[in-house]
């Protein structure tokens, strides 16, 4: 594939966003801790993309995704982590591609994954400063440039609407009911991590369908569980956890789905 060729790829758009991102924050925040996180993590997913690789005698991908992995990882760690929590984060993001498989393709969404084993087991502090929760509000005008761009190119509206549409109903009667902190979870940051996990995340076409009508089930399935968590736990965990299910959806689906051929034969 060519440079011209890849800058057209869903994940070269993915790709540019992120980093526009990075930078954006880290101007905007005068913090270049985060350029600083990013290098490490960015480094050390392609390092373990290429390890456990070869570990596996598998065909290596591209060298975009672990890129896009790292700088997920980067943007929603907080600044003040330890480079070694960034580093290990970003190993078991990576790790989980290779041990969770299905088809020749990942089950759960990487960076998902590392994000969300790492606060039990690192502690670590995840400020989301990378969806531009801590800067003036007009900076969210970024964000949904970025998030559109990104979304329509990988063809995911259906999914992105789906989850947000039951997110906020869900919030709305979590508030009627006054059931956990459904105010906070509609003011910055966790609005500004609720787009950008949506648009950024949610949206990753290696982990989540391409059907429209499973796109909508996918949504539907990840807002649901991740605000069932958030109303019974809080924390920051329940989009990680929302954005698994989804994924462990859209693996049985395809487990449950025969080729034509098989169909037919099992017809016989």
């Amino acid at each position: 594939m060519t440079i011209k060729q890849w800058v057209k790829t869903p994940k070269a758009y993915v790709g540019f966003t992120l980093s526009a991102f990075l930078v954006i924050a880290s101007i905007e925040s005068r913090d270049m801790k985060g350029i600083y996180e990013a290098a490490i993590a960015v480094f050390v997913c392609l390092a373990a993309d290429i390890l456990f690789s070869s570990m596996g005698k598998r065909k290596r991908t591209l060298w975009d995704g672990p890129v896009i992995t790292g700088l997920i990882v980067a943007l929603i760690l907080s600044t003040t982590s330890s480079w070694y929590v960034v580093a290990a984060t970003s190993a078991l993001a990576i790790l989980s591609k290779y041990i969770f498989t299905s088809k020749k393709r990942p089950v759960f969404n990487p960076a998902a994954f590392g994000l969300l084993l790492s606060i039990p087991l690192f502690k670590s502090a995840q400020s989301w400063w990378g969806a531009f929760g801590d800067l003036p509000a007009w900076t969210v005008l970024f964000l949904l440039i970025g998030g559109f761009a990104v979304t329509n190119r990988v063809g995911k509206f259906p999914q992105v609407f789906s989850f947000l549409g039951t997110y906020f109903v869900l919030l709305l009667f979590m508030g009627l009911l006054h059931i956990g902190d459904a105010a906070d979870a509609l003011r910055s940051p966790f609005i500004n991590m609720t787009l950008f996990f949506a648009m950024l995340m949610l949206t990753d076409p290696p982990t989540s369908p391409g059907k429209v009508k499973d796109q909508i089930v996918f949504g539907v399935i990840s807002a649901l569980v991740g605000i069932t968590v958030y109303g019974c736990f809080g924390g920051l965990m329940y989009l990680f956890i929302g954005l698994l299910s989804g994924n462990l959806y859209c693996l049985l689906k395809s487990r449950n789905t025969l080729p034509a051929a098989n169909r037919v034969t099992t017809a016989k």
